[in-house]
């Protein structure tokens, strides 16, 4: 049996190394705490082919609040649509210092110059909602389904057209729109059924120069049935072009971006329909590359976003005044 003494000696030991593993755990937390505190905050740049465009700021808000909230910080530049400036931003902001960049080209071939510099300084980049085409290749290429966002809409002009004289505005510098430009006219095609399309403006993504381009076709003075936009600026500038003239007369006019200006259309009957892309999913998974890269763990190359069609029937299930 343990005497008192030896009980009292024994309690003294036990209280020790009850305090040394407490000391021990408090420790490993302040490191931690200090460690966390004293990291020097990464910079993040971005750059998208023009702040136009309620999708780009949308999507850089939601990439800029991911950044933030892990205590680091994001410069963004408006190249608005020249790449040669994109190109000048892109070395302005290496020279800031930043150490990750997420990048939209004006167009994804021309944009190699400012990423061989990126490469040579050792800053990794991540292509965000379109391909970047060259020798130097990003990080990961982040982008919404493209292709399905055309066919989708081309489902949607099957299932309620058997044929029909079609109207194409897109920009054929822009992978993303090229991309849903044939998954559109590819789902046609498989349909059997014949679809004319009798003009294409291969040159617009903004509202006012998607007016011009639409007024160019009115002038024409031909029946149409179906305006295929590559954005949801292009087929409100579709729109307005239509209005102005009084051609409004049950044509279906469908866009890609699911935006609030959008969704407004479909709900007043308008737009027929307009493929959503999913902005804070895209921005999600972009940060997320760039921080596992950073980390030094692997990532995956080509990261598909899905995207959803959004019609009359859908519609106001649908928060209308936000993003998706």
């Amino acid at each position: 049996m343990i005497n008192r003494r030896k009980r009292k000696a024994l309690y003294s030991a036990f209280l020790l190394v009850a305090s040394v593993a407490c000391l021990m755990s408090v420790l490993v937390i302040w490191l931690k705490t200090v460690f966390t505190l004293e990291r020097r905050p990464i910079l993040f740049g971005s750059t998208y082919m023009t702040m136009d465009n309620q999708y780009f700021e949308v999507l850089n808000a939601f990439i800029e609040n991911f950044v933030e909230v892990n205590g680091d910080r994001l410069v963004t530049r408006d190249p608005a649509s020249s790449q040669q400036k994109q190109n000048e931003q892109i070395l302005d902001m290496l020279d800031m210092g930043v150490d990750f960049i997420f990048v939209n080209p004006v167009d994804g071939r021309n944009v190699e110059p400012a990423l061989k510099e990126c490469r040579k300084r050792g800053v990794p980049f991540i292509a965000v909602d379109t391909e970047i085409y060259g020798q130097t290749d990003p990080v990961a290429t982040v982008v919404s389904n493209n292709y399905e966002a055309g066919a989708l809409i081309a489902q949607d002009v099957v299932a309620k057209l058997k044929n029909a004289r079609i109207v194409v505005l897109y920009d054929n510098k822009i992978s993303s729109t090229c991309a849903r430009f044939k998954g559109f006219t590819d789902t046609l095609d498989e349909s059997g059924f014949p679809y004319d399309i009798i003009y294409t403006a291969s040159g617009t993504t903004l509202l006012h120069e998607t007016m011009v381009e639409m007024q160019k076709f009115l002038d024409m003075h031909l029946d149409f049935d179906v305006v295929f936009a590559g954005n949801d600026p292009t087929a409100l500038g579709a729109l307005a072009a239509m209005q102005n003239n009084n051609v409004l007369a049950g044509q279906l006019v469908y866009g890609i971006d699911g935006s609030p200006s959008g969704k407004m259309m479909v709900s007043q009957g308008l737009m027929e329909a307009t493929s959503a892309q999913f902005p804070s999913e895209i921005a999600y998974e972009a940060v997320s590359a760039a921080y596992r890269y950073l980390a030094g763990e692997a990532v995956k190359e080509n990261i598909i976003v899905p995207v959803k069609l959004i019609s009359k029937d859908t519609v106001d299930s649908l928060t209308v005044m936000s993003w998706q």
